[in-house]
């Protein structure tokens, strides 16, 4: 299993910075490289809730279901996917980081099938990308609550 974190500050309360992050049915808008987002369950956002998710990653379009696994109102929320033979399971946690917010983001990427677990070798290959990702996430909705305030 590989694990991949970014830690990172934002300059906002916790409380405003979970909602933006938790915002599903503005995530497209909020997430530069979200392309398209149907949100597959009725009612409020949390554990449970399922949404189908287009996003462009190194010029190509990639869909997949995810589900919020877990979910901490306020301090954070886990979301769950099962793609190209992994499970991928991340984790986005809040607290109080002096003024501001500290935004902690885990994945953990299982292989479930023998393909991929064939490829686990190689998997650090795809760390920097990974990693890339997650943090211009991040500097996506840090803009969006910068331009809220």
């Amino acid at each position: 299993m590989a694990t991949y974190e970014i830690r990172d500050t934002i300059n906002a309360p916790q409380g405003k910075v979970f909602e933006i992050f938790a915002d599903l049915h503005h995530a497209q808008d909020n997430i530069s490289s979200i392309i398209g987002m149907e949100i597959l369950t009725d009612g409020p956002v949390g554990a449970g809730t399922r949404w189908r998710e287009t996003r462009k990653i190194m010029g190509k379009e990639a869909t997949e279901e995810m589900w919020i696994s877990d979910w901490r109102p306020g301090s954070g929320y886990t979301v769950s996917c099962e793609s190209c033979g992994c499970s991928y399971v991340t984790d986005i946690s809040f607290s109080p980081s002096g003024g501001g917010t500290e935004v902690v983001m885990s994945m953990k990427v299982k292989p479930l099938t023998f393909v991929a677990k064939l490829m686990t070798p190689i998997g650090w290959l795809f760390s920097g990308m990974f990693k890339k990702c997650m943090m211009k996430d991040i500097d996506d909705l840090r803009q969006k609550l910068a331009g809220a305030a």
